[in-house]
């Protein structure tokens, strides 16, 4: 499934709208402007809240939580000494992390499981400088993936920098 990501610009804290490859929203994300730490609430379109993301604060680089039904599902970690390219990891309970890895200023890169793809995100298909896509397999976690999606882009985009 194709997924098209884009960050409400005129919003207080970070909110993304998340439509699907028809153009239908699907997802919303709705930051909490004014908390301590960046928090976000991963929600359909009912304003059920499939995920939680949470800024860890006390940590040694940028890192984030991201729960579902209050149960941790992901820590996500940016790499701080790294050679030439930018590298995150999604540490999800049991032995199924991910890495994603590639140009995230550029918004072009990829997750991977064991050294195989299971999806990438891309300004490529798109045109507007606040948009991209994000391809995930059916058989993958889709809102773990766009959750993970909409911390590297906090990461990666502070707000002054968001165009």
């Amino acid at each position: 499934m194709r997924y098209l990501m884009k960050q409400k610009l005129f919003s207080w804290g970070d909110d993304f709208a998340i439509k699907n490859e028809t153009g239908q929203d699907v997802f919303v994300v709705d930051g909490r402007a004014f908390s301590l730490g960046e928090k976000l609430s991963f929600q359909d379109m009912q304003k059920n809240e499939l995920a939680f993301i949470r800024q860890k604060l006390l940590s040694w680089g940028p890192s984030y939580e991201i729960t579902r039904n209050g149960e941790l599902a992901a820590i996500v970690k940016k790499h701080l000494f790294t050679l030439m390219r930018c590298k995150f990891t999604v540490d999800v309970p049991g032995p199924d992390d991910l890495e994603a890895e590639g140009s995230f200023l550029d918004m072009e890169y990829k997750f991977r499981r064991g050294g195989h793809v299971v999806a990438e995100v891309s300004k490529r298909w798109f045109t507007f400088a606040d948009t991209y896509g994000v391809d995930i397999p059916d058989e993958e976690d889709q809102v773990l993936i766009l959750a993970c999606t909409v911390v590297i882009d906090m990461v990666c985009h502070s707000d002054n920098e968001r165009s």
